[in-house]
């Protein structure tokens, strides 16, 4: 037994060992490939790049046209801000990339920690190979984007909760859950969008599953512990706008990017211009009719602009729906800058397999218990929201990495049923 438990440890550590070192080639394979003057391949990227560099140099946090305050949750930019402290200028963005493979390497380890305590060890083992290899999980670590510090927030804030609804002590399960509930705000301040998923969740336990006291106990804990996490940000954000923002002042551009017109599922943001110019001129021909802030009022009027296309058009908003859903779940890129065939077949090759695994795996155990449902919830969460907003590949990726638990509890089961059927057989 002593055996076992040191040769896992020792696996463990070499599953770690190459997710690191994949990670870090692919690091400087993706910063090789970029053209000369090219940092980055997202705008999202050069943000968070910006704000980073502000919030280091103690400048106002705020960007963009118009300098938008609430633009950016500051999570993801205060993470960067580290590097630019250290770097007493301008980093190289190799270690912004360097950090995410750090980060990628430390989500393989809270998978396989997670794996372990719904599973087996050796279930760890596998799940810890497949987010290791999985191209999603790879290409979130290298790219300077949030999914990099929010997916071991993600994994940490369910393996939380596990531990919480496992607990037999009422005190210990209040502190997982207290803790949990404030990694979900902290996830928030990075990725915006996980904001309802805690209370969707907690819907989703109240409504299917026992024990609804106890649920509740934990869940008001979890809304607790959220908004400890993020009330610094609202008091910041009413003392610009007047009024209660919860995550940024992007929403409204966010609904009309999955709403309008010519909307085809994917972001196009070029709107965005035309959508400034009207509230500058509207602002221009009454100064004392505005209220509240520039950004704040341009994001009220895209805001309402979706909102009334789509009372508009309720036929084509379930189109769109369907669209996204398919590119959310497509086993091909979607994106421009991933269409060559090496993407195209890396990412096939290593999301279909691992999507059957999952698939067989969430059939299999998601009626044992709330913690092995837990890790379906995401991919609800993620799908029933980005079938609003735009779809694409990038937002499956987190949730992809929770449902890794479940293909590997499936291979886990399956490999001790056919060990078994073959000691029999050769009896």
């Amino acid at each position: 037994m002593i055996q076992r438990a040191s040769d896992s440890r020792i696996s463990i550590g070499l599953i770690l060992l190459v997710a690191f070192g994949l990670r870090l080639g692919a690091a400087y394979w993706w910063e090789s490939r970029l053209t000369e003057g090219e940092r980055f391949a997202w705008g999202d990227s050069h943000s968070y790049w910006t704000l980073a560099g502000q919030v280091a140099r103690g400048e106002p946090y705020q960007y963009g046209r118009g300098s938008a305050r609430i633009f950016r949750t500051p999570g993801y930019p205060v993470l960067l801000a580290g590097l630019f402290r250290i770097a007493g200028d301008e980093p190289p963005v190799m270690w912004a990339r360097a950090m995410g493979a750090v980060l990628g390497t430390v989500t393989v380890g809270g998978i396989i920690w997670l794996t372990s305590t719904l599973f087996s060890t050796r279930a760890a083992i596998v799940a810890g190979v497949m987010a290791t290899l999985y191209p999603g999980a790879i290409g979130m670590s290298v790219f300077v984007l949030s999914e990099a510090l929010f997916c071991p927030l993600m994994i940490a804030q369910i393996f939380l909760w596990v531990a919480a609804g496992r607990s037999e002590y009422p005190k210990r399960a209040v502190g997982f859950a207290l803790i949990a509930g404030t990694i979900a705000g902290i996830a928030t301040l990075v990725r915006p969008s996980w904001l309802l998923f805690t209370p969707f969740a907690l819907g989703v336990a109240f409504l299917l599953y026992g024990e609804r006291k106890r649920q509740l106990l934990i869940g008001g804990t979890m809304m607790l512990g959220l908004i400890l996490a993020m009330a610094p940000w609202w008091v910041r954000n009413y003392g610009i706008t007047g009024r209660l923002t919860l995550t940024t002042t992007q929403f409204g551009a966010s609904l009309y990017d999955g709403w309008r017109n010519d909307a085809n599922g994917d972001s196009d943001m070029r709107y965005v211009d035309d959508f400034y110019q009207a509230q500058l001129k509207s602002d221009a021909i009454d100064p004392t009719s505005t209220v509240g802030t520039f950004e704040e009022r341009l994001d009220d009027s895209m805001h309402s602009a979706a909102v009334d296309w789509a009372r508009h058009h309720p036929v084509r908003v379930i189109q769109l729906a369907g669209i996204k859903f398919l590119r959310i779940w497509s086993p091909w890129p979607n994106s421009d800058n991933m269409q060559s065939w090496t993407y195209r077949l890396a990412i096939l090759l290593g999301y279909t397999p691992l999507m059957i695994l999952a698939v067989a795996g969430a059939v299999r155990f998601v009626r044992r218990d709330w913690p092995h449902t837990l890790c379906v919830v995401p991919a609800v969460y993620f799908t029933c929201l980005h079938m609003i907003f735009v779809g694409s590949i990038r937002y499956r990726q987190p949730a992809m990495l929770v449902l890794i638990v479940l293909a590997a509890g499936f291979v886990d089961v399956w490999w001790n049923a056919k060990t078994k059927s073959e000691g029999f057989s050769r009896e």
